[in-house]
């Protein structure tokens, strides 16, 4: 029988109880995937990932970094965590710039609940995030849906990031052609399932630039309904862009993997 082999390229590892972690990586590990790349929401949450990368050397790849669906950070705090991403490159240590992006989600709920938003300090924060990525020659890993994902792209492009990964990415036809262009990667969610829109990204985008993640534990519909996320779910992602794009799954779980291999080096 043909081993199932994965890496679920995003996952917030340090969002789960921390007594169900060690439990939720084994059986992983267990069941075929090779590393997981846990994305960090804040500093105390990039300490928690460097923690569980020690304790699970070459199977927890960290990403350092401050999620956009949050208040911006007051200066002091930036550049403590941006002082702490640094001490850790200096260090020699492995990791990737991440969840870094743009409020889309707290950008849009303001507009339909007429509260005023001011979205220039989140593009300030993420430029100085594209900058520190190719200071330090690290993948960074964005948050940038719909409209937000022209403007990361522009941002990226003025900074020549040369590695950048779009997560569970939604967006318009012109800055999906615009992403493969620069040769960007985007990772797919277990949504494929069921999201035409996701169905229609995996049509269009190439397989050399597709990996797979689950956002867990952010909780999928349709098939998914009621269960928790675990990264073993990515098997079934892999199993839904061979599919689509109507090649051999052994082929595209295979290409998959080789994909996430190399952006992250891994």
């Amino acid at each position: 029988m043909e081993r199932k082999n994965a890496i679920d390229a995003h996952i917030h590892l340090d969002s789960y109880e921390e007594a169900d972690r060690q439990a939720l990586l084994e059986q992983a590990f267990e069941e075929g995937i090779e590393a997981v790349v846990a994305v960090s929401m804040h500093l105390d949450s990039c300490k928690t990932n460097a923690a569980l990368a020690e304790s699970f050397p070459g199977r927890v790849f960290p990403a350092y970094g401050y999620h956009p669906e949050q208040p911006v950070p007051a200066a002091w705090e930036q550049d403590e965590l941006f002082a702490w991403i640094k001490a850790k490159h200096a260090a020699g240590a492995a990791f990737a710039i991440g969840e870094v992006g743009l409020p889309y989600y707290s950008r849009t709920s303001a507009a339909e609940e007429g509260r005023p938003f001011d979205e220039a300090p989140y593009l300030d924060l993420l430029d100085r995030f594209a900058a520190l990525a190719a200071e330090l020659g690290r993948p960074i890993i964005l948050h940038a849906v719909y409209e937000d994902g022209a403007k990361a792209c522009d941002i990226m492009e003025r900074h020549q990031v040369k590695k950048v990964h779009f997560h569970w990415f939604k967006g318009d036809e012109a800055t999906i052609k615009r992403m493969i262009s620069l040769g960007y990667m985007i990772s797919v969610t277990p949504d494929v399932a069921y999201e035409q829109e996701i169905r229609t990204l995996v049509q269009q985008y190439p397989l050399e630039r597709i990996m797979v993640e689950t956002d867990g534990p952010w909780p999928f519909e349709g098939p998914y309904e009621g269960r928790g996320t675990v990264p073993q779910m990515v098997h079934d992602v892999c199993a839904h862009i061979a599919a689509i794009k109507q090649l051999p799954e052994q082929e595209v779980r295979e290409r998959l993997l080789s994909n996430t291999r190399e952006f992250y080096s891994l």
